[in-house]
């Protein structure tokens, strides 16, 4: 029987969009194609600490980023806190993602990702990233919400792709959804439609925490946590 870990990395190697096409300037940014190391250190993480056949919640963000997953592979999980939290080796560019910061704090005030990774897996609707591109070529982040145009083109895809994580095998009593504006408006409206989970629990994004909140960020920890203990416990 395949552990959770079997299952998680076999999820990543089959990711590839093949849905509609794109709005122009917007590109699909896939870790497991594009970082030679990716595949490799998600299965070092997985197996860590998902080796099992243990149930977890699911917490859902919204899609990666260049400076966390987009190089790691691994949600909300930059370079340096692969290294220092996880203790998974890394070459290359160490790069800081505030998301990432405020994760591991409150995996530290969980008890620590040993025990928080036994009780919950983190995705997203969409698992591969998005860039938009200036005049300059510079890329930024883009979020799957961020045009009507991309919603249009990939919501078949977000759906299918929860199907995937639900046959997993993760609780489908309760789901958390990282974004209290856009992503949760648009995984509420998905849910009354397809009945994936009896409840969607939303939490505050860590990026709007650590980008306008930070005075407050402990706050926000405990908020998280309280959460989560009142269904693990």
């Amino acid at each position: 029987m395949l552990t959770f870990a079997d299952k998680a990395i076999l999820f990543n190697k089959a990711l590839n969009y093949t849905g509609a096409p794109l709005p122009a300037g917007i590109r699909i940014m896939n870790p497991f194609k594009e970082s030679i190391q990716a595949l490799a250190l998600t299965e070092i993480f997985y197996k860590k600490y998902y080796n099992d056949h243990h149930q977890r919640h699911l917490i859902l963000g919204i899609n990666p980023g260049r400076f966390g997953a987009g190089l790691t592979g691994i949600p909300f999980t930059d370079p340096k806190r692969l290294v220092s939290v996880c203790n998974i080796p890394y070459t290359g560019k160490v790069t800081h993602e505030p998301s990432s910061v405020f994760i591991y704090d409150m995996i530290a005030a969980y008890g620590g990702p040993e025990k928080f990774y036994k009780d919950f897996y983190i995705n997203s609707p969409f698992p591969l990233g998005f860039t938009s591109s200036n005049s300059k070529g510079k890329e930024t982040n883009y979020n799957y919400y961020d045009s009507k145009t991309l919603l249009h083109a990939v919501s078949g895809s977000i759906v299918e792709n929860i199907r995937t994580l639900i046959g997993m095998g993760v609780n489908t009593d309760i789901c958390f959804c990282l974004g209290t504006g856009k992503n949760e408006q648009f995984l509420r409206k998905l849910n009354a439609e397809y009945h994936f989970f009896k409840k969607l629990v939303p939490l505050e994004h860590p990026r709007y925490i650590m980008q306008y909140k930070s005075a407050q960020k402990q706050f926000y920890i405990d908020k998280y946590i309280q959460s989560f203990k009142e269904i693990t416990q």
